[in-house]
């Protein structure tokens, strides 16, 4: 959890925060997606996370999909802006969000696939028509847009 979140935490308590986040849509050379599986919710995801202060949402896709994939982005473009209230989330500590996300396709990347550990428990390429359950549910409207794009 970025510091910034912590303290805002620390006076809000739980309070539902708007909260700005990206996402990385990644393809292999066979065209399918990188999804990882969320620890927090056990569900499948694409690579995500929040923007620091002092951050663009650029830098911050590099950074949460390189900190929870081992993916470095080479190249990213601006995919979809994603804002609706039902993009709520609550975690199992209490905290709630609505999220503010930006999502990217990426381009052109490097790297292995090493999941963070943490965050993150698997990594897997999986064909778009044949995705694995559970898709985490605030991701679904990115992966149909991602279908109809193609």
């Amino acid at each position: 959890m970025l510091d910034y979140i912590k303290d805002l935490r620390a006076s809000i308590g739980n309070m539902k925060i708007i909260v700005p986040g990206v996402r990385a849509i990644i393809l292999d050379a066979e065209g399918r997606l990188l999804l990882e599986l969320q620890r927090e919710f056990n569900s499948w995801a694409l690579p995500h996370g929040c923007v620091d202060l002092g951050e663009s949402a650029l830098d911050a896709v590099i950074r949460e999909t390189y900190e929870e994939t081992g993916i470095e982005i080479i190249q990213a473009t601006l995919f979809g802006v994603y804002t609706s209230p039902e993009y709520s989330v609550s975690y199992t500590n209490g905290d709630e969000v609505q999220t503010f996300t930006i999502a990217f396709l990426v381009k052109s990347w490097r790297g292995e696939l090493r999941p963070d550990g943490e965050e993150v428990s698997e990594l897997g390429f999986f064909p778009i028509a044949e995705l694995p359950d559970p898709i985490y549910p605030i991701h679904a409207d990115t992966i149909t847009d991602l279908q109809n794009f193609e």
